[in-house]
């Protein structure tokens, strides 16, 4: 059993301008738990007949050697926190989310190609999220502590079932001495939309209805957390694009969603709303396992 808690965190290549490495380091400072670096050599690259295996290996522990020496330089060892840097082979997701599995969260990169860099997501960072059961932050490429400003925002639906996700939230806020703002994404169902004058008096109703419930839902984390401050946003839309834009507009720190499953075939196909969320949102990203509270 381990002593304290670990973060770990999903390396490749590019873990010098990925964002993910930067973003743990922070975290980790943040809450004086050490990090375990994991590389993962895909055992796919050793049957590619352009590929040396040798080389790979080489490669690869030589990438290892360097993320260690970065960890130890003074400014990343704080505290006396002992960071280390694996090497694993075999499916990277499945790697990753093996070695993870008693972590106190794993965190991996994001990276876009070219023009459609919002567009697109790696395919190892999609399948780390549908896979794990502990919360996966997957942070842009390039992302820097000085990118946002703003608070924890963590997107609610009208389910009771949210507490691990608040939970998580507000353990990053209270940490970083940032508000928590929550944001509920609301519209009509379509067969309302033949009725003008019907769906003007529903929408009515519906705003105010949902205003009600999250109101009493943030009054209800004030008496938990009284020194911690809550904000709601409750707004009409579509439910990806409303979060991702109120995670832009209030240039958030950290975006929180949560991730239902229900069984070993549903775990691994996300749902629409995280898949386009995670796909869209430009800030780091917290998906966490709502049955999941630490």
């Amino acid at each position: 059993m381990r002593s304290k808690p670990v973060i770990h965190v999903g390396v490749d290549g590019s873990w010098r301008d990925a964002g993910a490495l930067e973003w743990a380091l922070q975290e980790s400072l943040v809450r004086r738990e050490p990090l375990q670096v994991v590389h993962v050599i895909d055992e796919r690259l050793r049957d590619v007949t352009v590929w040396e295996p040798e080389a790979v290996d080489v490669a690869s522990k030589g990438l290892v050697d360097d993320v260690q020496n970065y960890l130890d330089e003074p400014q990343h060892s704080a505290d006396g926190l002992a960071h280390t840097a694996e090497l694993l082979v075999g499916s990277p997701a499945r790697r990753l989310t093996e070695a993870a599995a008693d972590s106190r969260m794993l965190v991996v990169g994001r990276r876009g190609m070219g023009t459609f860099k919002r567009l697109l997501i790696g395919s190892t960072s999609e399948a780390v999220v549908a896979r794990a059961a502990v919360p996966v932050v997957v942070v842009p490429e390039h992302w820097r502590p000085s990118d946002h400003a703003g608070p924890v925002l963590v997107a609610l639906d009208d389910d009771d079932d949210n507490a691990a996700v608040m939970e998580f939230a507000v353990a990053e806020a209270t940490e970083r001495g940032l508000p928590v703002r929550l944001v509920h994404v609301w519209d009509l169902p379509a067969v309302y939309s033949w009725d003008a004058m019907n769906v003007a008096g529903l929408s009515t109703e519906w705003a105010e209805n949902a205003e009600r419930h999250f109101d009493n839902v943030a009054a209800e984390w004030r008496k938990k957390y009284p020194e911690q401050s809550f904000q709601v946003d409750v707004r009409r839309g579509h439910v990806v694009d409303g979060v991702v834009t109120a995670a832009d507009q209030s240039d958030a720190q950290l975006l929180v969603v949560g991730r239902r499953h229900h069984s070993r075939l549903v775990s691994l196909l996300l749902g629409s709303v995280t898949r386009g969320v995670l796909h869209h949102a430009a800030c780091p990203l917290a998906v966490v396992h709502c049955m999941n509270l630490r």
